[in-house]
């Protein structure tokens, strides 16, 4: 595994700092970018900020034995039912 190889000492939770860490920098490309500093330049930025992001989310759920497939299934099942449209307060159509 790549991060075995590349970080055999990290501790388990490395991975959640550096994903902090690179959701501060997308935050940081997108205000740049919403401000207008040095023109819309901010794109390679913002995308390489989302790539590093899954990059320490995979790292994170490996580091815990968890499965992020699996995560991301069961959590849509949920997310996909509700509608705040229609439910505002909770999401929920009863």
């Amino acid at each position: 595994m790549w991060v075995n190889k590349n970080f055999p000492l990290q501790k388990k939770y490395q991975p959640l700092l550096g994903l902090v860490e690179e959701i501060g920098e997308l935050a940081h490309a997108h205000l740049k970018d919403e401000q207008e500093i040095r023109g819309h330049a901010h794109e390679a930025e913002k995308l390489d900020a989302v790539g590093d992001i899954f990059i320490y989310l995979m790292s994170y759920c490996n580091a815990a034995g968890y499965d992020l497939e699996d995560i991301i299934l069961d959590t849509w099942d949920t997310v996909e039912q509700r509608d705040w449209t229609a439910a505002p307060f909770d999401g929920k159509i009863q």
